[in-house]
């Protein structure tokens, strides 16, 4: 059922873990060079992917699609072919990967009758055609990353596990669905090209490795060369979301898994990550989750 995985490539590797759950196959990887490189991957399963970038910039030739994505950290799509080979080109040092890969036959009953997009994403895989759902890739945002973080670090075992990598894997097929069939009519007013958009995803990651001690927005601002305005409107744009709502969202989904994981108290998670009183924590976990902390520590 879980499966630690590893692979060398010329100038660098990628350690990994890979769950199956009814034919449902989910992986995890984080990929290290020594310097910037490509690698080739390829495999002969009949099955549908959904891709995560969650971290680090690349490039990829696909060959069944006849197409070549150039990608920046923080993205999700949905492909069909019948086998897969492409070439990738690392233009980061480091990169986080996350898929799930569904049985097509799987796919197809799961969401032929459901939204427009996905139909005829299905009519594809039906007629045995490689595609793509969305031709415009969409960004992680805080609720698809929130059950990325649940699956890595589900807590569960056995059959209640599979049933939980089952949820989470529908769930993420849901939002990343969704977060296609908005695409079509979003328009990008602020963040244009490609350098806006890595001083964005720098603003996100950022916030994400300094959730305990978060900077301010003049901070975030002068430290990936945005003014203050267009770091605002920009990074909602991007992950639906104000910068202070991403914090929030971060830090409660950190606080949840120390109630998880840890022995901390909810007074010392408080203090820890930055709430003025025990109470303020409370009531913000409560808004967020619909319980108290309490709560998720005795019933999780």
């Amino acid at each position: 059922m879980e499966e630690k995985q590893s692979r060398e490539f010329e100038k660098g590797s990628m350690t990994g873990v890979v769950w199956q759950c009814d034919g449902i196959r989910i992986g995890h990887a984080i990929s290290k060079f020594t310097e910037l490189s490509s690698f080739s991957s390829s495999s002969k399963t009949d099955v549908v992917r959904m891709h995560f970038g969650m971290r680090g910039n690349y490039s990829f030739d696909y060959k069944q699609l006849n197409k070549t994505f150039d990608l920046i950290g923080g993205h999700h799509n949905i492909v069909y072919s019948h086998d897969f080979d492409m070439v990738v080109n690392n233009k980061t040092l480091e990169l986080e990967t996350f898929g799930i890969q569904f049985p097509k036959d799987l796919f197809i009953r799961f969401t032929e009758h459901s939204s427009e997009s996905l139909r005829a994403f299905c009519e594809n895989i039906i007629a045995g055609r490689s595609a793509i759902l969305s031709d415009k890739w969409g960004t992680i945002d805080s609720p698809i990353q929130q059950v990325i973080q649940q699956i890595i670090h589900c807590r569960y075992a056995d059959d209640l596990k599979k049933l939980f990598l089952l949820s989470k894997s529908i769930e993420l097929l849901v939002l990343c669905a969704d977060a296609a069939s908005t695409s079509k009519t979003k328009k990008e007013i602020f963040i244009k090209n490609a350098t806006d958009k890595e001083k964005i995803i720098a603003v996100r990651d950022l916030i994400n490795d300094r959730v305990h001690c978060p900077p301010n927005l003049s901070e975030i601002a002068q430290y990936v060369g945005l003014n203050e305005y267009k770091l605002k409107r920009g990074f909602k744009e991007t992950f639906n979301s104000t910068v202070f709502g991403y914090l929030t969202d971060q830090r409660l989904n950190l606080a949840r898994q120390y109630l998880l994981d840890t022995q901390k108290t909810a007074a010392e998670i408080a203090s820890q990550l930055g709430y003025a009183t025990p109470q303020h924590f409370n009531n913000a976990f409560k808004k967020k989750f619909g319980i108290t902390p309490y709560l998720v520590r005795n019933n999780p």
